[in-house]
């Protein structure tokens, strides 16, 4: 999976139009293989984009679980704990 895409499931709040959005653009970006669209491709990039945020907002509606919704702002200090721990600075090693 792309690294740039998070999940988006069970949030409070809910993920918002922009974050599907954002996340349909990074995949048809990873696939496609391109950041932007030749002009002759402009409008099936953009088409791909709004069916796959269109077909993840339906998902996230229907998808159930008996799990308390997750805290976004705990989920992104452990992402950052994360990050810190791998991309700190490296040992010196003579």
């Amino acid at each position: 999976m792309c690294r740039n895409i998070k999940p988006l499931f069970n949030f409070e709040p809910p993920a918002t139009d922009t974050e599907i959005h954002e996340a349909a653009l990074q995949f048809v970006r990873k696939i496609s293989g391109s950041n932007k669209p030749s002009m002759r491709n402009k409008e099936a990039f953009d088409n791909a984009v709004r069916t796959i945020a269109n077909a993840a907002h339906e998902l996230l509606v229907v998808l159930e679980t008996t799990q308390p919704p997750r805290n976004r702002e705990e989920v992104a200090a452990k992402a950052r704990a994360k990050s810190a721990i791998r991309f700190g600075p490296k040992p010196v090693t003579a």
